[in-house]
Protein backbone atom coordinates (compact mmCIF):
# COMPACT_ATOMS: atom_id res chain seq x y z
CA UNK A 1 0.00 0.00 0.00
CA UNK A 2 0.88 3.24 -1.51
CA UNK A 3 -0.82 5.83 1.24
CA UNK A 4 -3.57 5.43 4.02
CA UNK A 5 -5.86 8.50 5.43
CA UNK A 6 -7.23 7.54 9.08
CA UNK A 7 -10.37 9.40 9.63
CA UNK A 8 -11.81 8.28 13.37
CA UNK A 9 -15.42 9.42 14.46
CA UNK A 10 -17.47 8.77 17.13
CA UNK A 11 -20.99 10.78 16.01
CA UNK A 12 -19.61 12.89 13.07
CA UNK A 13 -22.44 12.02 10.90
CA UNK A 14 -23.28 16.12 10.14
CA UNK A 15 -19.95 16.90 9.17
CA UNK A 16 -17.96 13.33 7.89
CA UNK A 17 -19.40 13.11 4.75
CA UNK A 18 -17.93 16.51 2.93
CA UNK A 19 -14.50 15.65 4.88
CA UNK A 20 -14.77 12.23 2.85
CA UNK A 21 -15.45 13.75 -0.45
CA UNK A 22 -12.48 16.60 0.23
CA UNK A 23 -10.35 13.74 0.81
CA UNK A 24 -10.84 11.54 -2.07
CA UNK A 25 -11.28 14.49 -4.29
CA UNK A 26 -7.37 15.27 -3.29
CA UNK A 27 -6.37 11.31 -3.47
CA UNK A 28 -7.88 11.44 -7.75
CA UNK A 29 -6.22 14.64 -7.94
CA UNK A 30 -2.73 14.46 -6.42
CA UNK A 31 -2.11 10.73 -6.23
CA UNK A 32 -4.33 9.03 -9.13
CA UNK A 33 -1.59 6.17 -9.45
CA UNK A 34 -0.76 5.41 -6.10
CA UNK A 35 -2.43 2.43 -3.94
CA UNK A 36 -5.08 4.21 -1.66
CA UNK A 37 -7.55 3.16 1.18
CA UNK A 38 -9.06 5.30 3.77
CA UNK A 39 -9.38 3.63 7.16
CA UNK A 40 -12.85 4.64 9.14
CA UNK A 41 -12.09 3.50 13.07
CA UNK A 42 -15.50 3.95 14.80
CA UNK A 43 -16.00 4.65 18.25
CA UNK A 44 -19.43 3.18 18.60
CA UNK A 45 -21.72 6.28 16.81
CA UNK A 46 -25.12 6.43 17.66
CA UNK A 47 -25.85 8.50 14.82
CA UNK A 48 -25.59 8.08 10.88
CA UNK A 49 -21.98 8.25 10.29
CA UNK A 50 -20.70 4.84 8.99
CA UNK A 51 -23.80 4.96 7.28
CA UNK A 52 -23.03 8.56 5.78
CA UNK A 53 -19.34 7.17 5.25
CA UNK A 54 -20.29 4.14 3.22
CA UNK A 55 -22.81 6.65 0.91
CA UNK A 56 -20.37 8.98 0.27
CA UNK A 57 -19.18 7.52 -3.49
CA UNK A 58 -16.35 7.34 -5.00
CA UNK A 59 -18.39 7.83 -8.20
CA UNK A 60 -19.95 11.33 -7.52
CA UNK A 61 -16.48 12.54 -6.75
CA UNK A 62 -15.45 11.50 -10.46
CA UNK A 63 -18.46 12.61 -12.01
CA UNK A 64 -18.36 16.10 -10.40
CA UNK A 65 -14.58 16.58 -11.00
CA UNK A 66 -13.61 14.68 -14.13
CA UNK A 67 -11.03 12.79 -12.60
CA UNK A 68 -10.35 9.15 -12.45
CA UNK A 69 -8.29 7.01 -10.32
CA UNK A 70 -5.89 4.65 -12.39
CA UNK A 71 -5.76 2.24 -9.26
CA UNK A 72 -9.12 1.44 -6.58
CA UNK A 73 -9.54 3.63 -3.87
CA UNK A 74 -10.98 1.78 -0.95
CA UNK A 75 -12.62 2.30 2.11
CA UNK A 76 -12.87 0.26 4.96
CA UNK A 77 -14.94 1.53 8.29
CA UNK A 78 -14.80 -0.88 11.07
CA UNK A 79 -16.13 -0.22 14.96
CA UNK A 80 -13.25 -0.91 17.59
CA UNK A 81 -13.51 -1.73 21.36
CA UNK A 82 -11.74 -0.49 24.18
CA UNK A 83 -13.76 2.64 24.11
CA UNK A 84 -14.06 5.80 22.38
CA UNK A 85 -10.80 8.00 23.14
CA UNK A 86 -8.70 9.11 20.27
CA UNK A 87 -5.96 6.86 21.18
CA UNK A 88 -8.14 3.70 20.40
CA UNK A 89 -8.42 5.14 17.10
CA UNK A 90 -4.62 6.28 16.50
CA UNK A 91 -3.64 2.65 17.44
CA UNK A 92 -6.15 0.82 15.08
CA UNK A 93 -4.96 3.19 11.96
CA UNK A 94 -1.73 2.99 13.44
CA UNK A 95 -2.17 -0.70 13.26
CA UNK A 96 -3.82 -0.96 9.77
CA UNK A 97 -0.68 1.13 8.40
CA UNK A 98 1.72 -1.04 9.19
CA UNK A 99 -0.54 -4.58 8.80
CA UNK A 100 -0.68 -2.81 4.98
CA UNK A 101 3.10 -1.50 4.99
CA UNK A 102 1.66 1.81 3.98
CA UNK A 103 4.55 4.05 2.97
CA UNK A 104 2.78 7.30 3.88
CA UNK A 105 -0.25 7.85 6.24
CA UNK A 106 -2.11 10.54 7.28
CA UNK A 107 -5.06 11.71 10.21
CA UNK A 108 -7.69 13.87 9.27
CA UNK A 109 -10.32 15.39 11.83
CA UNK A 110 -13.95 14.38 10.61
CA UNK A 111 -14.98 18.16 11.89
CA UNK A 112 -12.63 19.68 9.91
CA UNK A 113 -15.30 21.05 7.63
CA UNK A 114 -12.99 23.54 6.02
CA UNK A 115 -10.54 20.75 4.05
CA UNK A 116 -9.87 21.19 0.71
CA UNK A 117 -8.25 18.82 -2.11
CA UNK A 118 -4.72 20.46 -1.56
CA UNK A 119 -5.06 18.97 2.53
CA UNK A 120 -4.19 15.83 1.53
CA UNK A 121 -1.27 17.06 -1.31
CA UNK A 122 0.39 19.32 1.47
CA UNK A 123 0.15 16.56 4.60
CA UNK A 124 1.73 13.52 2.44
CA UNK A 125 3.46 15.10 -0.20
CA UNK A 126 6.64 15.55 2.32
CA UNK A 127 6.39 11.99 3.62
CA UNK A 128 5.54 10.42 0.44
CA UNK A 129 8.18 12.24 -2.16
CA UNK A 130 10.25 13.67 0.37
CA UNK A 131 11.02 11.25 3.24
CA UNK A 132 9.60 13.25 6.24
CA UNK A 133 8.79 10.93 9.48
CA UNK A 134 5.75 13.88 10.95
CA UNK A 135 4.16 16.69 9.30
CA UNK A 136 2.47 19.08 11.79
CA UNK A 137 0.17 21.29 10.59
CA UNK A 138 -0.19 25.31 10.26
CA UNK A 139 -2.92 26.98 10.03
CA UNK A 140 -4.06 30.88 9.30
CA UNK A 141 -6.00 31.78 12.74
CA UNK A 142 -7.93 34.17 14.00
CA UNK A 143 -6.40 36.87 15.65
CA UNK A 144 -7.36 35.18 19.47
CA UNK A 145 -7.60 32.08 18.42
CA UNK A 146 -5.39 29.22 19.77
CA UNK A 147 -4.59 31.44 22.99
CA UNK A 148 -3.56 28.12 24.95
CA UNK A 149 -1.43 26.81 22.06
CA UNK A 150 0.25 31.01 21.82
CA UNK A 151 0.33 31.64 25.11
CA UNK A 152 1.78 27.75 27.01
CA UNK A 153 1.66 24.96 25.02
CA UNK A 154 3.98 26.37 22.07
CA UNK A 155 6.62 28.13 23.75
CA UNK A 156 6.83 25.83 26.58
CA UNK A 157 7.25 22.61 24.33
CA UNK A 158 9.85 24.40 21.86
CA UNK A 159 11.75 25.79 25.21
CA UNK A 160 12.00 22.10 26.51
CA UNK A 161 12.33 19.74 23.54
CA UNK A 162 14.33 22.46 20.80
CA UNK A 163 11.94 22.13 17.91
CA UNK A 164 9.84 25.06 16.83
CA UNK A 165 6.95 22.79 16.09
CA UNK A 166 4.34 25.68 15.81
CA UNK A 167 1.28 22.73 16.41
CA UNK A 168 2.65 20.04 18.85
CA UNK A 169 -0.97 18.89 19.35
CA UNK A 170 -2.35 18.62 15.90
CA UNK A 171 -5.70 16.28 14.85
CA UNK A 172 -4.51 16.07 11.06
CA UNK A 173 -0.97 15.43 10.54
CA UNK A 174 1.11 12.78 8.43
CA UNK A 175 3.35 9.99 9.59
CA UNK A 176 5.52 7.65 8.11
CA UNK A 177 5.41 3.85 7.88
CA UNK A 178 8.31 3.82 9.46
CA UNK A 179 7.33 6.47 12.45
CA UNK A 180 4.24 4.32 12.89
CA UNK A 181 5.60 1.28 13.41
CA UNK A 182 8.04 3.35 16.42
CA UNK A 183 5.12 4.52 17.59
CA UNK A 184 3.46 1.42 18.09
CA UNK A 185 6.14 0.06 20.14
CA UNK A 186 6.59 3.11 22.30
CA UNK A 187 5.17 3.27 25.94
CA UNK A 188 2.45 5.94 25.51
CA UNK A 189 -0.62 4.32 25.23
CA UNK A 190 -1.31 2.78 28.53
CA UNK A 191 0.36 5.82 31.06
CA UNK A 192 -0.24 8.15 33.73
CA UNK A 193 -1.92 10.96 31.29
CA UNK A 194 -4.86 8.56 31.64
CA UNK A 195 -5.11 8.04 28.03
CA UNK A 196 -5.78 11.84 26.69
CA UNK A 197 -3.61 13.99 24.93
CA UNK A 198 -2.30 11.34 21.81
CA UNK A 199 -1.78 13.50 19.22
CA UNK A 200 0.91 15.52 21.41
CA UNK A 201 2.45 12.30 22.40
CA UNK A 202 3.35 11.60 18.62
CA UNK A 203 5.05 14.64 18.80
CA UNK A 204 6.54 14.32 21.21
CA UNK A 205 7.76 10.85 20.56
CA UNK A 206 8.81 11.84 17.19
CA UNK A 207 11.02 14.71 18.61
CA UNK A 208 12.87 12.36 21.13
CA UNK A 209 13.39 9.72 18.32
CA UNK A 210 15.37 12.33 16.28
CA UNK A 211 12.54 11.67 13.71
CA UNK A 212 12.64 14.09 10.27
CA UNK A 213 10.18 16.63 11.15
CA UNK A 214 8.05 19.21 8.91
CA UNK A 215 5.29 21.33 8.86
CA UNK A 216 2.94 22.68 6.34
CA UNK A 217 0.12 25.08 6.10
CA UNK A 218 -3.07 24.02 5.48
CA UNK A 219 -5.30 27.63 5.37
CA UNK A 220 -7.80 28.58 8.06
CA UNK A 221 -8.80 26.89 10.71
CA UNK A 222 -12.33 26.05 11.50
CA UNK A 223 -12.96 27.84 14.86
CA UNK A 224 -15.12 26.01 17.04
CA UNK A 225 -16.55 27.17 20.23
CA UNK A 226 -16.77 25.06 22.66
CA UNK A 227 -17.02 27.40 25.62
CA UNK A 228 -14.45 27.97 28.82
CA UNK A 229 -16.10 24.69 30.11
CA UNK A 230 -13.73 23.07 27.99
CA UNK A 231 -10.49 24.67 29.28
CA UNK A 232 -9.68 22.12 31.76
CA UNK A 233 -10.45 19.03 29.52
CA UNK A 234 -7.90 20.91 26.71
CA UNK A 235 -5.30 21.25 29.57
CA UNK A 236 -5.03 17.97 30.38
CA UNK A 237 -4.29 17.06 26.50
CA UNK A 238 -1.98 19.40 26.29
CA UNK A 239 -0.32 20.62 29.36
CA UNK A 240 -0.49 17.28 31.16
CA UNK A 241 0.86 15.90 28.61
CA UNK A 242 3.41 17.80 28.25
CA UNK A 243 3.98 17.75 32.05
CA UNK A 244 4.35 13.88 31.95
CA UNK A 245 6.19 13.13 29.16
CA UNK A 246 9.50 15.21 30.76
CA UNK A 247 10.49 12.03 33.49
CA UNK A 248 11.05 9.65 30.29
CA UNK A 249 12.92 12.06 28.31
CA UNK A 250 14.63 13.91 30.94
CA UNK A 251 18.02 13.29 29.80
CA UNK A 252 17.10 15.03 26.25
CA UNK A 253 14.89 17.86 27.54
CA UNK A 254 17.27 18.77 30.32
CA UNK A 255 20.49 19.08 27.79
CA UNK A 256 21.35 22.96 26.89
CA UNK A 257 20.47 23.14 23.11
CA UNK A 258 19.55 26.45 20.91
CA UNK A 259 15.64 25.71 19.24
CA UNK A 260 15.74 24.51 16.03
CA UNK A 261 13.59 25.53 12.94
CA UNK A 262 12.31 22.89 11.32
CA UNK A 263 11.04 22.90 7.41
CA UNK A 264 8.09 24.38 6.55
CA UNK A 265 6.11 24.06 3.47
CA UNK A 266 4.45 27.08 2.62
CA UNK A 267 3.61 30.01 5.77
CA UNK A 268 4.49 29.79 8.99
CA UNK A 269 2.32 31.62 10.64
CA UNK A 270 -0.94 33.85 9.14
CA UNK A 271 -3.39 35.82 11.10
CA UNK A 272 -6.22 37.39 10.37
CA UNK A 273 -7.14 40.40 11.81
CA UNK A 274 -11.02 39.57 12.92
CA UNK A 275 -11.48 39.03 16.52
CA UNK A 276 -13.32 36.41 18.28
CA UNK A 277 -15.33 37.56 20.79
CA UNK A 278 -13.89 37.12 24.15
CA UNK A 279 -14.97 38.31 27.62
CA UNK A 280 -12.06 39.99 28.83
CA UNK A 281 -14.13 41.18 32.41
CA UNK A 282 -15.36 37.12 33.04
CA UNK A 283 -11.25 35.94 32.41
CA UNK A 284 -10.16 38.56 34.74
CA UNK A 285 -12.43 37.35 37.71
CA UNK A 286 -12.14 33.90 37.20
CA UNK A 287 -8.28 34.62 37.82
CA UNK A 288 -9.10 36.62 40.72
CA UNK A 289 -11.35 34.41 42.15
CA UNK A 290 -9.07 31.12 41.24
CA UNK A 291 -6.00 32.57 43.10
CA UNK A 292 -8.40 33.73 46.29
CA UNK A 293 -10.31 30.25 46.34
CA UNK A 294 -6.96 27.90 45.54
CA UNK A 295 -4.70 29.92 48.20
CA UNK A 296 -3.65 26.41 49.88
CA UNK A 297 -3.36 24.48 46.76
CA UNK A 298 -0.98 27.00 44.88
CA UNK A 299 0.62 27.14 48.19
CA UNK A 300 1.64 23.29 47.84
CA UNK A 301 2.63 23.59 44.36
CA UNK A 302 4.11 27.53 43.72
CA UNK A 303 6.73 28.78 45.80
CA UNK A 304 6.47 31.56 48.38
CA UNK A 305 7.68 34.01 46.52
CA UNK A 306 5.68 33.62 43.16
CA UNK A 307 2.64 32.94 45.34
CA UNK A 308 3.00 36.38 46.77
CA UNK A 309 3.68 38.25 43.20
CA UNK A 310 0.33 36.51 41.99
CA UNK A 311 -1.78 37.57 45.04
CA UNK A 312 -0.18 40.71 44.65
CA UNK A 313 -1.51 41.47 40.77
CA UNK A 314 -4.82 39.50 41.80
CA UNK A 315 -5.76 42.65 43.78
CA UNK A 316 -4.88 44.86 40.68
CA UNK A 317 -8.10 46.59 39.03
CA UNK A 318 -8.81 45.77 35.84
CA UNK A 319 -6.82 48.66 33.46
CA UNK A 320 -3.54 47.95 35.64
CA UNK A 321 -3.22 44.28 35.72
CA UNK A 322 -0.41 42.06 34.14
CA UNK A 323 0.96 39.21 34.39
CA UNK A 324 4.57 39.39 33.02
CA UNK A 325 6.22 36.98 30.99
CA UNK A 326 8.50 36.09 33.79
CA UNK A 327 6.21 35.53 36.07
CA UNK A 328 4.32 33.32 33.90
CA UNK A 329 6.84 31.35 33.04
CA UNK A 330 7.99 30.85 36.67
CA UNK A 331 4.29 29.69 37.08
CA UNK A 332 4.39 27.33 34.37
CA UNK A 333 7.69 25.38 35.49
CA UNK A 334 6.84 25.80 39.00
CA UNK A 335 3.95 23.79 38.03
CA UNK A 336 5.83 21.44 36.22
CA UNK A 337 8.27 20.59 39.09
CA UNK A 338 5.57 20.17 41.31
CA UNK A 339 3.66 17.51 39.01
CA UNK A 340 6.64 15.95 37.91
CA UNK A 341 6.91 14.94 41.91
CA UNK A 342 3.27 14.45 42.99
CA UNK A 343 3.07 17.12 45.40
CA UNK A 344 -0.63 17.03 45.06
CA UNK A 345 -2.96 14.84 42.93
CA UNK A 346 -1.29 15.52 39.23
CA UNK A 347 -5.00 16.27 37.80
CA UNK A 348 -5.72 18.88 40.63
CA UNK A 349 -2.38 20.43 39.36
CA UNK A 350 -2.99 20.55 35.87
CA UNK A 351 -6.94 22.12 37.41
CA UNK A 352 -5.12 24.40 39.69
CA UNK A 353 -3.51 26.17 36.54
CA UNK A 354 -6.37 27.04 34.96
CA UNK A 355 -7.50 30.29 36.54
CA UNK A 356 -3.73 31.28 36.56
CA UNK A 357 -3.70 30.80 32.81
CA UNK A 358 -6.50 32.93 31.93
CA UNK A 359 -4.92 35.87 33.72
CA UNK A 360 -2.14 35.38 31.63
CA UNK A 361 -4.89 35.44 28.65
CA UNK A 362 -6.45 37.57 30.14
CA UNK A 363 -3.47 39.92 29.90
CA UNK A 364 -2.37 38.56 26.29
CA UNK A 365 -5.86 39.98 25.17
CA UNK A 366 -5.16 43.43 26.68
CA UNK A 367 -2.08 44.22 25.65
CA UNK A 368 -2.98 43.24 21.85
CA UNK A 369 -6.18 45.02 21.29
CA UNK A 370 -4.95 47.09 18.26
CA UNK A 371 -2.05 44.78 17.46
CA UNK A 372 -0.95 43.39 14.10
CA UNK A 373 -0.54 40.38 13.22
CA UNK A 374 3.42 41.01 13.18
CA UNK A 375 2.92 42.44 16.27
CA UNK A 376 1.21 39.37 17.74
CA UNK A 377 3.66 37.43 16.47
CA UNK A 378 6.82 39.60 17.75
CA UNK A 379 4.93 39.23 21.44
CA UNK A 380 4.66 35.59 21.27
CA UNK A 381 7.86 35.14 20.02
CA UNK A 382 9.56 37.27 22.69
CA UNK A 383 7.66 34.68 25.30
CA UNK A 384 9.16 31.88 23.38
CA UNK A 385 12.80 33.39 24.30
CA UNK A 386 11.63 33.71 28.38
CA UNK A 387 10.78 30.24 28.39
CA UNK A 388 14.07 29.49 26.52
CA UNK A 389 16.54 31.92 28.88
CA UNK A 390 14.20 30.95 31.96
CA UNK A 391 14.74 26.59 31.10
CA UNK A 392 17.59 26.74 33.60
CA UNK A 393 15.29 27.45 36.51
CA UNK A 394 12.95 24.68 35.84
CA UNK A 395 16.13 22.05 36.34
CA UNK A 396 16.86 23.66 39.49
CA UNK A 397 13.41 23.10 40.66
CA UNK A 398 13.51 19.44 39.39
CA UNK A 399 16.63 18.28 41.14
CA UNK A 400 15.49 20.13 44.17
CA UNK A 401 14.86 17.68 47.29
CA UNK A 402 11.42 18.02 48.24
Amino acid sequence: MDLLVGVPTQNNAKTVGEVVQAIRLGLLKFFPRERVVIVNPDGGSKDSTRDVIAAASINDVQRSSDLYALRTLHCISTVYDGGSGTEVALRAILAAAELLRAKACTIVSPESINITPDWIERLLRPVYRDNFDLVTPLYRRHKFDGLLLRNLVYPMTRALYAKRVREPYAVEFAFSGRLGSHLLEQQIWDQAAGGVGTEMRVTLAAIAGDFRLGQTFLGTKQHLDRGSADLVPAMRQTVGTLFWSLEPNFQLWSASRATESIPTFGAESELTAEPIRVNRKRLYQLFSSGVSELEPVLRSILSPQTLTEIQAIAKLGEDDFRYSHELWVKTAYEFAASYHKSVINRDHIIQALAPLYRGKVYTFLLENREASADEIEAHVEALCLTFERMKPYLLDLWNARE
